[in-house]
């Protein structure tokens, strides 16, 4: 049986080429950056090479990179980072934030803290205007996803941090979905903090970065040796951020290409979909990444079509790939508008660098029947 991967939103591959990048790290140059030895120090020229390398995919300066584990530990830093800096104070984010923005607003509002939740408009959308109204003398950060990682609706990001910046207060984007997808210039974007991840990228597990623009005061959650300017103790993951620097390298050479195929791709299989009689584009129809498809089947419940399409050999998710095992409606879908029984009637179906037409024309000729079939023995029918 052929097996087709259309996840990518939850994992990427590791490009080979990024895994022959690696390979001398695993058992040659194998050094910890902070020792003052040949071996060491040949290490730390890499880490900030790589710094350097990702630095430029968004226009910020190389002491500006803070290096992570994952876009989970980059967002925990951003926002209790910035809160516990300030030591009180009102924080703002969008109601499709991922769990890891959701949770640390959680944790901060249990700690004092001020949390307010901006609603989006039925595309997912924030509207600016909300967040402006929303601040306040006492507001130190906002937080908004650059592009979901559901529905693959892209937010007014410039528009909003421009308002961030006239009020004086800090604009933080989880950008996990965008980052080496569409451009990003933190500089013209009007960006204080952003979250980007490797394995999202087609590099591997275990890298992830916060950009820090230089001035900010950030609290750390890890202490120890003092690496990454004190913001990060723990001895560097080299060999994958080296991977993840020449991931977002290729990215920058052959993104553009890449995203013409991709999108090429989405329309085609979005307009197909969209045929099936009771289906319903869920995000904004235009402003949405480049290879996300995120549908809705009327009287169809989204787990039994991930099951039924991996019994066919294709790999999809009824939402976010860090909770889609649960049986809790999507709380991004929920956001812009659904009912509960629409919500679980999902599917998301990302693309990614090798997916091809002829692996489409297969999910489109398996797909159709698979709905007929569940919505045959639907008891919501």
């Amino acid at each position: 049986m052929k097996r087709i991967y259309l996840d990518y939103a939850a994992t990427t591959p590791v490009d080979p080429r990024v895994s022959k990048t690696m390979e001398p790290f695993l058992s040659e140059n194998f050094g910890n950056t902070m020792s003052l030895h040949s071996f060491g120090q040949e290490a730390k020229i890499v880490l900030e090479e790589s710094r350097e390398k990702l630095a430029g995919v968004i226009n910020a300066n190389p002491n500006e990179i803070i290096f992570t584990s994952s876009a989970t530990e980059s967002n925990n830093l951003a926002l209790k980072g910035s809160a516990l800096a300030s030591k009180k104070g009102h924080i703002i984010i969008s109601s499709i934030e991922h769990h890891c923005v959701v949770e640390s607003a959680k944790w901060l509002a249990k700690n004092g803290f001020e949390i307010t939740e901006i609603s989006v408009d039925k595309f997912g959308k924030v509207n600016p205007e909300d967040i402006k109204k929303a601040i306040t003398e006492k507001t130190i950060l906002v937080s908004v996803i650059h592009a979901s990682n559901e529905i693959g609706t892209i937010q007014p990001i410039t528009e909003i941090g421009k308002i961030c910046k006239e009020k004086n207060v800090l604009f933080h984007t989880d950008a996990s979905q965008s980052f080496g997808k569409i451009l990003i210039d933190v500089k013209k974007m009007n960006i204080d903090l952003l979250t980007a991840s490797s394995h999202k990228i087609y590099g591997p597990k275990g890298a992830g970065l916060l950009y820090i623009r230089e001035g900010i005061n950030i609290a750390p959650l890890l202490h120890g040796g003092g690496q990454e300017n004190g913001l990060r103790s723990s001895t560097v993951n080299v060999g994958a951020i080296a991977g993840f620097a020449a991931a977002a390298e290729i990215y920058k050479k052959e993104g553009k290409k890449e995203n013409q195929k991709l999108i090429k791709l989405r329309d085609k299989l979005i307009k197909e979909l969209l045929k099936i009689k009771g289906s319903h584009l869920n995000g904004d129809p235009k402003k949405r990444l480049p290879n996300n498809v995120n549908v809705r089947f009327d009287f169809v419940e989204g787990e039994s079509l991930v099951i039924q399409l991996d019994m066919h050999g294709i790999a999809c998710s009824t939402g976010s790939a860090c909770s889609s095992a649960t049986l809790e409606p999507s709380h991004v879908l929920l956001a812009t508008g659904l009912k509960p029984e629409q919500a679980h009637g999902s599917l998301r179906i990302t693309l990614g660098r090798w997916t091809t037409e002829k692996d489409i024309n297969y999910l489109l000729k398996v797909l159709p029947k698979i709905v007929k079939k569940i919505r045959e023995i639907s008891p919501f029918k």
